[in-house]
Order: structure tokens, then sequence, then C-alpha cells
């Protein structure tokens, strides 16, 4: 992404005559009439303004957000100023943005949306009501969303190039107190809890573990924890209690859990596990660091798209075909560099490679599995076409070390990126064009 700098003098003039503008209009106004400004230019940055209502804006938004954190605040001198170089660097990237035609689709504003009611622990229109309750616009939160989205694009794309990781920054980071830290076992919990109310013994106490393996069974059968607790307690006259504990290290775990957490894979789930508290089962949602274990598949295919010159019916004819070629000797290879419209795979005859559970769309995974080692498919359809696939391998394949990298790389590059963008927000504020009203 190339970013340019507009003409400075242009943008003084552009900025004056705006000023000129809004000035010769006020004074058009009938000079004895006592006039009430509504709004004015607070800061003129490069070809941009910021009026007086959007700093005043920003700057109750700051202190909403300090007294929820039981923070105080600045005195309103040194805060104003810390606001206001806030929104002339906003300012600059998002002009810069601008120019280089960066634009955030309301369809990734959306999943951006739902994204942060689910970590506030909402569905979105509960975030909405929420907002509501608190006076805050959801409309402007929209807004906002959208405008970090664009700071990060363009900050992505002015520092991608600068940050380098070498392997040996990875390799002396993991040998670190630091990097065992970052990359020690930590395990994504969520639980149900069926508190005890003291010696119920008997029916009650069959009743209550009865209504734990249930949980326990759906759960395994493929229904998440949380969404089991979810619909009980909407219909439940006691609701349970229990919820996402987040990410945990081994010596974070609940007591009750310790044991039990560890033994687990992701989307295992363990209990009624017995405690002085009453009874629980605690799902692991996902592992990071440790031993990590997964199953691959080495798989090759051919697919053959639908387009206005092959139907449906003819993309899978081809296919019975080819299969029958293949399986009558000719090289499946040979045969996918020939015919398959999947231009990322056809100098190596359709070769995949080495792939985990969730590399594939679902129905290419479920073919996959589906299809025994050195036999081939009888085609299918997916989003992108119809294939046949023939499976080459199977194994069971230790990506700890792969992962322990990847996270070390991921912490390397946010601390690298972190300073590379101080700097250069410094750079483009210095050369920047303001103008700070009194």
């Amino acid at each position: 992404m190339v970013m340019t700098r507009p003409d400075l003098p242009g943008a003084r003039r552009a900025a004056h005559n705006l000023c000129l503008a809004l000035a010769l209009a006020a004074a058009s106004l009938d000079a004895g009439a006592a006039v009430k400004p509504l709004d004015r230019v607070a800061v003129v940055v490069e070809n941009d303004i910021i009026m007086q209502s959007e700093l005043e804006q920003r700057l109750d938004l700051v202190r909403l957000n300090l007294q929820k954190q039981g923070r105080p605040a600045p005195p309103a001198a040194q805060l104003r100023q810390a606001v206001t170089e806030q929104m002339i660097v906003e300012s600059l990237q998002l002009q810069m943005a601008q120019r280089a035609g960066v634009r955030i689709p309301d369809a990734q504003l959306n999943e951006a949306m739902v994204r942060v009611a689910d970590q506030n622990g909402m569905t979105l229109e509960a975030f909405r009501e929420e907002l509501d309750r608190q006076d805050l616009s959801y409309t402007d939160t929209r807004e906002q969303i959208r405008r970090e989205m664009t700071l990060q694009q363009v900050q992505q794309g002015v520092l991608r190039d600068e940050v380098k990781i070498t392997d040996q920054e990875i390799a002396s980071f993991l040998q670190s107190e630091a990097g065992a830290q970052a990359t020690s076992t930590r395990y994504h919990i969520a639980h149900i809890m069926l508190p005890s109310e003291g010696d119920t013994g008997g029916a009650d106490a069959a009743a209550q573990r009865a209504l734990m393996e249930r949980a326990a069974r759906q759960t395994r059968a493929g229904k998440p924890l949380l969404e089991w607790l979810e619909d009980y307690n909407r219909q439940a006259t006691t609701p349970l209690q229990g919820g996402d504990l987040g990410w945990r290290r081994t010596d974070e775990l609940p007591a009750v859990f310790t044991d039990a957490v560890p033994a687990l894979k992701p989307g295992e789930v363990a209990g009624p596990i017995t405690s002085a508290a009453g009874l629980h089962l605690v799902q692991l949602i996902e592992q990071r660091g440790g031993q990590q274990v997964i199953d691959q598949t080495h798989a090759r295919h051919i697919l053959i798209k639908v387009s206005e010159v092959r139907n449906d019916q003819q993309a899978q004819a081809l296919l019975k075909e080819l299969r029958q070629r293949a399986l009558g000797g000719e090289d499946f290879g040979d045969l996918a560099r020939q015919y398959t419209d999947d231009i990322g795979s056809a100098q190596e005859g359709g070769d995949l490679g080495w792939a985990g559970k969730g590399q594939f769309v679902p129905v290419f995974e479920q073919a996959m599995a589906e299809t025994g080692i050195n036999q081939i498919s009888q085609p299918f359809q997916s989003q992108y076409g119809w294939h046949i696939l023939q499976v080459l391998e199977r194994r069971k394949y230790d990506v700890s070390d792969a992962n322990a990298r990847e996270h070390a790389r991921r912490v390397l590059y946010q601390r690298k990126f972190q300073d590379e963008l101080e700097v250069w927000l410094q750079k483009i504020r210095d050369e920047a064009y303001v103008d700070i009203k009194s």
C-alpha cells in the first residue's frame, strides 16, 4: 500500500477557506440578535477538521470509561490535550485510508459487532439493549468500531513489511522465562454446577445426578455445554450456575477440575464431579501449549467447476469417467494436472499435503474421512464445485512445537509492531499541518 501526503499549502488554503466561510456566515446574521453558535472548528488537520462537538463527545466518553474502571481522571487541561492529540493522529490515518480506498464492508462490520457482543457475554440484541441502558448510541458505537477497523488496516498496510521476526529471535524467546510462561499449557473451559442443598439423599440426590448426567450425554453428543446451560435455564424455575471460565493455566484451574481438565481433549466433557459445593460438569473448549497430537490426512483431489458451458450433470459425468480411468490404472496425479480446475494444486497433481481438522470445508472433510487409504471417493459437491479425492496416508502428528513457535512469533510480532507503530505515528504527526484553535 502506497501512502502519499497532500500538498501542505493546498491543505492550509482549504482549511483557511473553510474557516473564513464559517466566519462570513456568522457575520451575515443580524448583528443586533443574540447569536449562540451551534458548533465551531476545534482543530484543522491537513484536509480535515475536528469540530468542538466531536471533541467534547470524545472527552465525555473517556471520562465515562475512566469512571467505570474506577480510575481518577487527570486534570481537565491535560485530558483535553491528550484526547485532542489522539483525535489528530486518528484523523491523519483516516485520511490516508480514504486516499488508499480502504473501506470496511457492512458484512465485515456486522461480524465484528457480533464478536464484540460475544466477548461481553451477550447476544447482539442484548448488547444493543445494554448500550441503551447506558445512554450510549448503538449507531455511534458501530461507527467507532468501523473507524478502529479502518485504523488497523492502515497500520497493518504501512507496517507489515517493517516488522521482521527471525528464527533466532523465536528460539531465544522460547528459551527465556517469559517464553516459557507465554507458551505454557492453557485451557479454555466452561462449567455448570448444581449446588448442594445439604444432605438431600434418596430420590432428590438421584434426580440431581440424573440431570447432570443428561447434560453430559448431550454435550458428548455434540451440543456445547454452555448452549445446554442456556437452553435449560431458559425454562428452569431454579437456574443452574455456570458459564465460560476463560483461559486458565494448570495452576489457575479450580481445585475441583485440576485432575479432570488436563486429561480432556478439546470438546470433551468430564463429570458429574462431586465436591462439597455440589455437582459439576466441565468442558474443555480449546487448549494452547503442552503436547498436542492431531489426526492428519494426506489427500489429493480433482475439482471440476460448474460454468456456462458445463452443468452439474456434465461435471459429475466427467468426474465419474476420470475416477474409472484412475481405478483402471491411470495415474491420479496426471489426471489432476490435465483436468482439475483447482489452480492451487494443479501443478502438484491435485496434492493437498497433510491437513488436520478444520482446514477444508465440512463436506470435503466428511468425504475425506469416509474414504479409505488408496481409495477414490465418489463425486461429491462443495461450494467450489464437484470433486473426487484420493486418500494417500493418515497419521497422528504432534503439533506442539509448531504451535509454540507460532505463538512465540505472534508475541514477538506484536511487541515489535507496537514499537514501530509509535515511531510511525509520531512521524506522521510531526510532518502534518495541524492548527489547534484557541
